[in-house]
Formats: structure tokens, sequence, C-alpha cells
């Protein structure tokens, strides 16, 4: 699975939220400010390239549906981000949200619960 840039993952949002769509519900979906038309499309075929999308011919133009669950684009992307940043440590991962204040100990204290009680899988 290639790495996305931002733009395409921004499209992969939109089109894993629609499971599937046109170029231009896509643009109608993304944040301010918008690419071009020809820039999203440029963006879309990419993603059709790397084969995360397939293209359906519907009249004049195509529909795209993702060939990726979201779920699994996930799970790749956190663990190559844990690999690059965390040495392949969720405990330095959470470690460094928790001297950010970025979780608090009651949402420790929920993870925990969750793995004791086989929650997590």
């Amino acid at each position: 699975m290639e790495k996305l840039t931002q733009p395409e993952e921004e499209a992969m949002q939109v089109l894993w939220k629609l499971d599937g769509g046109f170029t231009k519900d896509v643009l109608e979906l993304l944040p301010e400010p918008r690419p071009p038309y020809t820039t999203l499309a440029s963006t879309i075929r990419n993603l059709e390239r790397k084969g995360y999308l397939r293209a359906e011919k519907l009249g004049n133009s195509f529909r795209y549906s993702p060939l990726i669950k979201a779920e699994d684009y996930r799970k790749r992307f956190m663990s190559a981000f844990v690999g690059d940043y965390f040495r392949n440590s969720y405990k330095e991962l959470v470690t460094f949200f928790a001297k950010e204040q970025k979780i608090s100990a009651a949402e420790l204290q929920d993870i925990i619960r969750m793995i004791e009680n086989g929650e997590a899988k």
C-alpha cells in the first residue's frame, strides 16, 4: 500500500465517507480552501493508479469506488507512524500524549479497562 499525500488522503476520506462517488461529489465535501476541479481530478486519478480506487465509466464521467477500507488504511498508517516517530513503541506514543496533556488519567484508565476486559480486540 503506497503512502498517500495530504490531498490524496483528504480525497480518500471523502470517498470513504460517501462509499464512492464522482469528482464533483468529493469537491463539494472537501474543506475550504478547495482545490481546483482539475487538480482534484488529477489527485483522484493518482489514487486509482496507486490502487486505492476503482473507476467505473458512467456516461461522460467516472464514478470512483474505494478498493481499500478506511480501517485497513488507518491500521497501516498508524503502524508506520508509531514506527517512524516512536520506535515501534505504543507505550512511547501514549507517554508522549500524557506528557503533552492530550490524554487524561480517566481516559488512560478507560483504555486499561478495555484491555483488561478484552474489548480492545
